[in-house]
């Protein structure tokens, strides 16, 4: 770990660090996460400017997934991801990693799947979809006219 990797600070930016160590895939991305009350240091909302240091807990919330790291020294640039565990200690607890898969495969089981080797729509095939479509137009003007016509007789 060289000095101009770590900076000579003890305490860094919070967007910064937690692009450093990829938890975000850039610092606008960590910037507005801190904006959003998505990113939490020491359990409190706080600006994309608040200087961390070592010790401090940042809980970063993406989707169903909370995790939460510890600083474990700072950080200016980005490093490659074999380095990240020089720099954090993950505190996620195994069940929230398991939650999110579980729903991440539950989505993945209830979206519509094309076949292997489908690609994309033929003519013929979009054709027949726009014939469907038009078809189901046309019985849903039937049914509200016929619903008209009820309505008119009372």
């Amino acid at each position: 770990m060289d000095k101009s990797e770590t900076g000579s600070e003890e305490r860094v930016r919070v967007d910064v660090w937690t692009w450093a160590v990829r938890l975000f895939k850039t610092r606008s991305l960590a910037a507005a996460a801190c904006k959003n009350a998505r990113l939490l240091v020491n359990g409190e909302r706080c600006r994309p400017a608040k200087k961390i240091g070592v010790g401090d807990e940042i809980q970063v919330k993406r989707g169903v997934l909370t995790r939460t790291v510890e600083v474990k020294g700072p950080l200016q640039k980005r490093v490659g991801a074999s380095r990240v565990d020089d720099f954090l200690i993950d505190r996620t607890p195994p069940e929230e990693y398991e939650r999110a898969a579980e729903v991440a495969r539950a989505t993945r089981e209830t979206t519509v799947q094309r076949e292997a080797g489908a690609g994309r729509p033929t003519k013929k095939d979009r054709r027949d979809l726009d014939e469907l479509m038009e078809d189901a137009a046309e019985e849903k003007e039937a049914f509200e006219r016929l619903l008209k016509s009820f309505s008119r007789g009372r």
